[in-house]
């Protein structure tokens, strides 16, 4: 699955170069290596094959090959990176594009991908975190738990303003513990400040 977190390919197993052989097959080898490891775009296979020292025309004839006949579809790798890592790790558009831009896919298609993750689909993944998290920050003072939340959906690459709208609501329908008077709106808005001001910092 392309949503899963990568590390380097291990390419190990060439053992140093191509060996003397045909370095359009030793690129050829390395490549489906990769690829049986999980999907790959075109410059991390590039990298791979610049590793193992394969020669540059090697390199670029199998990875036009490898592109013509669909084994690199760079475009489909970025829409799958945003379906998995959306829906899987609710990170937001900014934080889908960093990632696909670290993995060399052309910034059109960072564009083309991440547009499929909209508004209103960010607001409702980003109410998703909040209210799965709430629970484990009650019993914190209120500063601490808006800096908490906003700073986790920060993280995950939603804009400051909507992190706090997004806490602001969550707090305000909180139902109240055993003696908890619950929040007003004015308490959490002046937490809130402190909690934007952090999450934009880090």
């Amino acid at each position: 699955m392309p949503g899963r977190d990568e590390g380097p390919a291990d390419d190990s197993a060439d053992g140093g170069a191509h060996g003397g052989g045909d370095p359009v097959e030793a690129a050829r080898a390395i490549c489906l290596r990769m690829l049986a490891a999980g999907p790959r775009t075109r410059a991390q296979l590039a990298q791979g094959l610049q590793r193992r020292r394969v020669p540059a025309g090697a390199a670029d004839a199998v990875l036009s090959r490898f592109a013509e006949v669909g084994l690199i579809d760079d475009a489909a790798f970025a829409r799958a990176w945003v379906e998995s890592r959306h829906h899987g790790r609710g990170l937001a558009r900014r934080a889908l594009a960093a990632e696909l831009k670290q993995r060399g896919v052309a910034p059109e298609e960072v564009r083309a991908a991440t547009s499929a993750v909209g508004p209103q689909d960010e607001a409702a993944t980003a109410r998703r975190l909040v209210a799965r998290r709430l629970p484990a920050t009650r019993g914190r003072p209120l500063p601490a738990r808006v800096r908490h939340l906003v700073g986790m959906l920060a993280r995950k690459g939603y804009p400051a303003g909507l992190a706090y709208q997004v806490v602001r609501e969550a707090l305000a329908q909180e139902e109240p513990g055993p003696g908890d008077t619950g929040h007003d709106l004015d308490e959490i808005t002046a937490a809130g400040l402190d909690g934007i001001d952090d999450a934009s910092a880090g």
